[in-house]
């Protein structure tokens, strides 16, 4: 029986790594970095995520933002705004689904200074 046990445990220390959530990799623009321009917000994953929402806020309310990558999971999932940035801080708010199914968020932010 503890031969069974410490079996089970072992095997799910094993396996837990595979059942792991995605992890945003990388964002552009950079979390907290200050930009000339931005052309797209793009956002990375370490394995494909379904990205669900996505919002773009600058001090003077939403920006809309177009996806280039539809609603299929990416690992590389890229938005455009439908104006160009002016000199502002903004922030970007994300939600998706990970290829486990659990549902994941986050957010960055960045300045944009001409």
């Amino acid at each position: 029986m503890k031969r069974l046990i410490l079996t089970t445990a072992l095997a799910s220390l094993v396996c837990g790594g595979a059942l792991a959530h995605s992890k945003k990799e990388t964002t552009e623009p950079a979390d907290g970095t200050t930009v000339g321009a931005v052309e797209e917000v793009v956002l990375s994953f370490d394995t494909p995520m379904r990205i669900t929402k996505i919002s773009l806020q600058g001090s003077s309310g939403p920006i809309e933002l177009t996806s280039e990558t539809g609603t299929e999971a990416t690992t590389r999932y890229v938005a455009t705004p439908d104006d160009p940035l002016e000199s502002d801080s903004y922030s970007v708010e994300w939600r998706g689904l990970a290829a486990d199914g659990h549902p994941m968020q986050g957010s960055f932010s960045f300045e944009v200074s001409q």
